[in-house]
């Protein structure tokens, strides 16, 4: 089969892909109704398109906190990118690059953070767990800013593991390296409770600027602006940590008032198509973040395969767009969506 859709390619993943590592990528917690959700809730927006506007020269260019990229779908933090590809996030990170993208590397890759920079082509952030003790972090975050990553992004929506029930059915056992938290027992990893002291810590310990990924109330939003973030993500972990909480899509539109352009607002969570990306954009979002249909791209043809994901996404966003009348990011309006 030629893939044409993203959908495709999670078909020709799963073929490829061990199925207890695909349970892993795939699955979420408990009876995953948030899992679901994250797909299902994009059918509740309506697109409200605009007719006779000259849309010949559609552009997706933007830039997310001051770095160039040319769409707004960057690639999500993911761990573990060796279950799907031997190359594992050295592959990601240059399809991501050839297509115009930005990738956000996990704390948890299976390949280090400077092996990734040293063949990315694109724009880096990495994603941080503040392991057992601030000073292991620390660490960590020099590494990160001596390799030349542009921002890192603190994921706090994980005070403890969700109940992946797919993972405990398989006794799921890591057995690939993760340089990046070398000397620090996988058993330890990465369950360090967070708080918004430890946000208030990162910030002043690295001169990058700093996301905060999990947010999903207009309170905590207003919450991270008070505590000097430069930008949030707006997640729910990709349905893997508390079942029935609300999509990113659904949250979105609150923290996108409450944060009233103050901070570079992001969302994840179910995006599979070029106009779950357009809807996202009205209501908000400055980018949108892909993970799974990355990780199926990697699995099928390695870092040509990431490429030509993220292409069909940004194919899609433009051709959505034009049907819109909307010529660029800029033009995107919050009359464009309708909440049925």
């Amino acid at each position: 089969m030629e893939p044409i859709n993203v959908f495709d390619y999670e078909i020709l993943a799963r073929e490829r892909i061990d199925p207890i590592y695909w349970d892993y990528y795939s699955g979420g917690s408990d009876d995953e109704v948030t899992l679901r959700a994250n797909r299902s809730d994009f059918e509740r927006i309506r697109l409200r398109p605009r007719m006779l506007v000259d849309v010949q020269d559609c552009s997706t260019s933007t830039s997310v906190l001051g770095s160039p990229v040319g769409m707004p779908i960057l690639v999500a933090p993911s761990a573990y990118h060796r279950m799907a590809h031997p190359e594992g996030e050295c592959a990601t990170v240059q399809g991501a690059g050839a297509a115009g993208s930005l990738m956000i590397v996990s704390t948890n890759a299976t390949r280090s953070l400077e092996e990734i920079a040293a063949v990315a082509t694109g724009p880096l952030w990495f994603q941080l767990y503040l392991y057992p003790t601030r000073e292991v972090a620390a660490k960590l975050i020099r590494r990160v800013e001596a390799a030349g990553y542009r921002a890192i992004v603190l994921t706090i929506d994980l005070p403890t593991m969700g109940n992946r029930e797919r993972d405990l059915r398989n006794h799921l056992k890591i057995s690939f390296p993760m340089p990046n938290v070398e000397g620090i027992a996988r058993s330890e990893i990465p369950w360090r409770i967070t708080t918004w002291d430890d946000v208030d810590w990162l910030c002043a310990e690295t001169s990058l600027p700093v996301l905060v990924k999990g947010v999903l109330t207009a309170e905590d939003a207003v919450l991270a602006l008070e505590h000097g973030v430069s930008g949030i993500i707006v997640s729910n972990h990709g349905g893997r940590q508390l079942d029935g909480a609300v999509t990113g899509i659904e949250a979105l539109p609150e923290v996108s008032e409450a944060v009233a352009g103050r901070c570079e607002v992001y969302v994840d969570g179910g995006f599979r198509r070029g106009t779950d990306v357009l809807k996202a954009l009205a209501l908000g979002a400055r980018a949108v973040l892909v993970g799974r249909p990355v990780l199926w791209g990697l699995a099928v043809e390695g870092s040509q395969g990431v490429q030509q994901v993220l292409d069909i996404l940004h194919s899609e966003l433009q051709r959505a767009m034009k049907l819109s009348g909307c010529p660029t990011l800029a033009s995107i309006p919050r009359s464009l969506v309708k909440l049925t």
